[in-house]
């Protein structure tokens, strides 16, 4: 079964739960194929975002590090290489990234240099062409993240983008931008959830069959 299958099975329940959604349902599908393109060509997600969607960063992340919905089996190249006590303890994994997470870093970087720039900076040091960078902003305008996604474009990553109703500045560089019709913070950040965790599912579901 192909991506459109595992799509479609997923997408349909988010149109059908939050009907409101049907407005940006294109850049969702979009966002959805150029991820499973993603990990198939061996790219990792990073993911950046503040305050709340720093937290949303975490989030998307951990539901890829680890099952979410379903068993995930690791490769089988890699457990007949394992002791079998440990086989059962490990699930398979899609490799993301949340930038805000490195703290010890940031608090270097607001020290040393400039704050404004720490995710740039870890754009810079960590991600390559075939990797992608998703940036949560509820305003699209947030200067951190758009000095993150000019580094990203120098580096000719995809750009992916979950923002609120008028996307702001970043929409303009993203590869897709998804945006929620939501204009107050609380409530684009509530619209965030179901799509990510509906991406979350229809990548496990593809990669995991």
């Amino acid at each position: 079964m192909g991506i459109l299958f595992f799509m479609s099975s997923h997408l349909d329940l988010l149109w059908q739960r939050y009907p409101q959604l049907q407005t940006c349902r294109h850049a969702i599908e979009k966002m959805c194929a150029l991820l499973i393109s993603l990990f198939e060509n061996g790219g990792k997600l990073l993911i950046a975002g503040n305050g709340g969607s720093a937290a949303d960063a975490g989030h998307i992340s951990c539901e890829l590090l680890k099952n979410f919905c379903k068993q995930r089996p690791i490769p089988a190249h890699i457990a007949e290489k394992l002791n079998s006590a440990i086989i059962p303890n490990l699930e398979g994994a899609l490799p993301a990234i949340p930038l805000a997470d490195f703290s010890a870093f940031h608090t270097a970087y607001a020290n040393d240099r400039n704050a404004e720039y720490a995710f740039a900076q870890l754009v810079l040091a960590l991600g390559n062409p075939n990797d992608a960078l998703l940036v949560i902003s509820t305003s699209g305008n947030s200067k951190n993240m758009l000095h993150a996604i000019h580094v990203a474009n120098a580096k000719n990553m995809p750009i992916l983008g979950l923002s609120g109703a008028s996307g702001g500045i970043m929409k303009r560089y993203c590869t897709v931008c998804v945006c929620v019709p939501e204009t107050e913070t609380f409530k684009v950040q509530e619209l965030h959830l179901p799509i990510y965790h509906a991406l979350c599912q229809a990548l496990e579901s593809h990669f995991f069959k």
